[in-house]
This record gives C-alpha cells, sequence and structure tokens, in this order.
C-alpha cells in the first residue's frame, strides 16, 4: 500500500524532478551526478521505507538481511548502508536539503489543496509544533531537552506545519537549541512561497509561541 500511494501521488517523480537540474551542475567527482534516473530511484525508495521495514537509521541497514526492502525497491537486493549514507554525504553536499524541501511543500499543497478548496470554511487553520529528536554523532552539536526522556542530549529542532485535517504539509530542521518561535514565521513564510499560497491567516501554536515580542513582530 505504502508503494501504490507512493506511485499514485507522484511523491517520487516529483523528487526526481527536483534533484536533476541541480545534480547536473555539480561537481562531476560526484558518484550521484553520473547516477541513472533508475538508481536515484531506488536510493530514494530505500531511505522512504527504511521505516516501513522496521529500520530506524541508515545505520541499521548493517544488520539487515531481509527481502521485503529489496521487494520494496524492486531490487533482487537492497542497498546496504555504505551505498546509502554515500548518497545521503553527496546530496548533503550539493545542498539537496533546500530544493527537496521546496518539492515536498509543492507536492504536500498539491495533494491536499483541492479538497480545501471544496469546503465550505474559506479560512483554513494551520497548526505548527516543535519537536527535539537526538542525534548521536561524534561531533558536537546544539543540545537540547528530548521530551520523551526529560535529558538535554545533542539534537536538532524540528518545526511542523500541519493543515486542521492533520495532513502534515512541511516539516523543516535546525539547531537543536532553536526556539519555536524562530522557526514558526520561517516555515510559514517558506510554505506559502512554495505552495504558491497568500498569507496563512489562522496559525495554532502550544505555549511556546505566546511570548510577546515574537507575537507583536509576527502580527506585524
Amino acid at each position: 500500500m505504502l508503494l501504490a500511494s507512493v506511485q499514485e501521488t507522484e511523491l517520487l517523480s516529483c523528487l526526481q524532478t527536483a534533484l536533476t537540474p541541480n545534480l547536473s551542475t555539480a561537481a562531476s567527482s560526484l558518484r550521484v551526478v553520473g547516477s541513472r534516473p533508475a538508481t536515484l530511484y531506488c536510493l530514494l525508495l530505500t531511505l522512504l521505507f527504511l521505516q516501513a521495514v522496521g529500520l530506524r537509521r541508515t545505520w541499521d541497514l548493517r544488520g539487515y538481511s531481509g527481502q521485503t526492502l529489496a521487494l520494496l525497491t524492486d531490487r533482487d537486493r537492497a542497498y546496504g548502508y555504505r551505498h546509502t549514507e554515500r548518497f545521503l554525504a553527496e546530496l548533503a553536499c550539493i545542498g539537496a536539503d533546500a530544493f527537496l524541501t521546496e518539492a515536498l511543500a509543492r507536492w504536500t499543497a498539491s495533494l491536499w489543496e483541492p479538497g480545501r478548496k471544496q469546503r465550505e470554511n474559506p479560512v483554513a487553520v494551520f497548526y505548527v509544533d516543535g519537536h527535539r529528536k537526538p542525534v548521536h554523532a561524534d561531533a558536537l552539536i546544539p543540545r537540547g531537552l528530548i521530551g520523551r526522556t526529560g535529558k538535554v542530549l545533542g539534537c536538532r529542532a524540528l518545526v511542523v506545519l500541519h493543515d486542521q485535517q492533520g495532513h502534515p504539509l512541511l516539516v523543516t530542521t535546525h539547531r537543536g537549541d532553536q526556539h519555536l518561535t524562530l522557526g514558526l514565521p520561517a516555515i510559514l513564510t517558506h510554505y506559502e512561497q512554495a505552495a504558491g499560497l497568500e498569507n496563512l491567516k489562522r496559525i495554532v501554536v502550544d505555549r511556546e509561541g505566546m511570548a510577546a515580542e515574537f507575537l507583536a513582530e509576527l502580527a506585524g
């Protein structure tokens, strides 16, 4: 069902379309630059379906010997840790996070916007929330309080935008010590520009967004 959903909603073609022009201008020394479209397709599917086969991160591919991921990615054998990690590292080298985020925003807008236009209430409500996810790294990275464990760990901060139906529209990643009041205006502007929408009128945010200075700046 997951694979059928990806194909039906054209998610992979959207991501590939965003990648192709940026790969053509990247350094020729990067292996991903010479990759065939079919290879990019399989690598993107591998990243999308890690969670579907019970893998939390690419490191877990070191001990994975199942066939489910191979079937989902249309291969005889699933890509291993080294191939997948090199793919991610090279995407980071060409700044793929920026144009893939733009592509994701346009994709979610095209996916959920038709239903929004048919509703009687013309003013849509959007919800913004923040999460902190622990990151295990050898380098020193910003630390923050992880809600589930209550521990202060090296982490990344996620800002998540949903519509009033609960559909996830966009997720952006920031420093682990960044406050939600800094990430909220950025994600709203990002989504408005990528999705071609007018100003989002109604925003619901938790108590992190109740700072007086922030509210005055947002209203201005």
